[in-house]
């Protein structure tokens, strides 16, 4: 399928999905509201992608929002009417990069220049991310006068440190990648674009490489943590356990370390579209 902001291209069981309008920054235009989630969404839901790199094309990952967008969220009508249909479309761009976190198997984003604005949003959605030295990364909605509204501050600060988080928030400053990978923002600075593209393909490949069962597994242990407390957590993955854990990857994964050769787990199956 071909898309306007994005080229995809997939490497055996990893997927590689690029920005792909470095002329204009990358920016978030209509288009990439909805292809994002699409694309994302369709990987995960064919089984047999077991990790996602997110790249970019040109000086910078992404600036944003384009300003676009915002004119087209304008509706005329009954007040209340009218505010309901802008909390629906808020909702809408907040499933863009929610798609990220639901998805079956990890997402890295790879990221060089500004990390401006939406981008945030974009990246604190993934499972890893990793930069190149000269990225930097800004709040920039606090710096245009209005709240961040489609992630950032839900989930920076369980990225980051509260109290980092609410300064980057309220401050709108510009975070080296240095500063970012010093707070744990990011978990791995290199030399340059190239270099950072290279360095989460490689970690790509070494994730698909597990049990796609047990990652998907982890993933989804991992964001309901997150959420919740740690009893509801130990429920939730003793249930997990209870219908997903079985022993044949184990086996696998035990089998091959004696051979010593590489596992080989099957694909998990496709998502049901329908009865």
């Amino acid at each position: 399928m071909t898309y306007r902001c994005f080229d995809v291209e997939t490497l055996g069981p990893v997927a590689h999905v690029r920005l792909s309008r470095p002329d204009e920054l990358n920016t978030m235009v209509r288009e990439f509201w909805s292809e994002l989630p699409e694309l994302v969404t369709g990987l995960s839901d064919s089984g047999s992608v077991r990790a996602v790199v997110i790249s970019s094309t040109g000086k910078h990952f992404c600036a944003g929002m384009d300003l676009s967008v915002f004119g087209g969220m304008t509706a005329e009508g009954e007040p209340g009417r009218v505010r309901a249909s802008v909390r629906s479309s808020n909702k809408v761009l907040q499933w863009t990069f929610t798609a990220l976190e639901k998805a079956r198997m990890p997402v890295i984003a790879a990221v060089q220049g500004g990390v401006i604005g939406g981008a945030v949003d974009l990246v604190t959605a993934c499972d890893v991310r990793y930069a190149a030295a000269d990225a930097f990364f800004v709040v920039q909605e606090i710096n245009i006068g209005m709240t961040a509204d489609v992630g950032t501050l839900q989930r920076l600060g369980t990225v980051v440190n509260e109290g980092f988080a609410r300064e980057m928030a309220y401050t709108g400053r510009r975070v080296s990648a240095q500063r970012a990978f010093e707070v744990g923002l990011v978990q791995q600075v290199f030399p340059d674009h190239d270099a950072v593209v290279a360095g989460a393909l490689e970690t790509a490949r070494e994730i698909a490489s597990k049990s796609p069962l047990a990652v998907w597994g982890t993933k989804v242990a991992m964001n309901y943590a997150r959420d919740h407390s740690v009893d509801d957590s130990l429920e939730q993955i003793a249930t997990w356990q209870s219908g997903m854990f079985q022993q044949p990857d184990m086996v696998e994964a035990m089998t091959a370390r004696v051979e010593k050769r590489e596992p080989v787990f099957p694909d998990l199956l496709p998502e049901p579209k329908g009865l």
